[in-house]
């Protein structure tokens, strides 16, 4: 009897333990999860030919650290990434991470594939429109192929990006890596990868297109 007696005593010890130890790891009511920014790209954001903490998204997270803001970044990129590609993945990660800002950084490996820009365009406007139907603010950057390519598939290849943030609205960064093509040593062996020296400067060129975004509506 005292030993079934001490048994049950002891399991309900370490029972209001276990929900002791719960509650204080459980978030507090009302509380929310840090607002969160989709970097959905390709190997531009996913620091191909370099390591992972010299890339360019990584060096976000870090400043915004420590600019003390609350934004968690996710890095959803993945080097050779198409627009058909992004299209098929996007919508796990909105709902996975219910993003509050996405940016498409998308189209340079259709451009180099040399594919359809009119099946380019369909890609990018469903990703935009699915985003901002998830409650996101979506941003765009901009993207440009070598013109060896020829002036009738350069010049819309890159116009559309503008074109796209104008008819639904969005923040565009017009070239990401603006600047650094025009510095080869900038650029690794393949002559289309930034170098880990040049993460900084597309950090840079993303920057202020992000503070504007952060900005409170009127």
């Amino acid at each position: 009897m005292i030993k079934a007696l001490f048994s049950a005593v002891y399991a309900a010890l370490l029972l209001t333990q276990a929900v002791a130890a719960f509650a204080e790891d459980a978030p507090s009511a009302g509380s929310s999860p840090p607002p969160k920014i989709l970097i959905f790209g390709d190997s531009l954001s996913a620091a191909y030919g370099i390591g992972e903490d010299e890339g360019w998204v990584t060096l976000l997270a870090e400043r915004l650290a420590q600019e003390d803001s609350e934004l968690e970044v996710v890095n959803g990129s993945v080097s050779g990434e198409t627009t058909t590609g992004g299209r098929a993945r996007l919508p796990s990660l909105l709902a996975r991470y219910n993003p509050a800002f996405v940016l498409i950084e998308l189209g340079g490996n259709d451009g180099l594939r040399g594919l359809p820009l009119s099946l380019m365009r369909e890609n990018l406007t469903d990703m935009i429109q699915l985003s901002q139907t998830s409650g996101a603010t979506v941003m765009i950057a901009g993207m440009q192929i070598p013109p060896n390519y020829g002036p009738r598939y350069t010049e819309p290849f890159f116009a559309q990006y503008a074109e796209l943030a104008e008819e639904f609205d969005l923040y565009l960064i017009p070239f990401l890596i603006d600047g650094i093509p025009q510095q080869p040593e900038l650029m690794q062996a393949d002559g289309i990868h930034p170098k880990a020296e040049a993460q900084s400067m597309i950090l840079d060129n993303f920057w202020p297109v992000l503070l504007e975004a952060l900005q409170p509506s009127d």
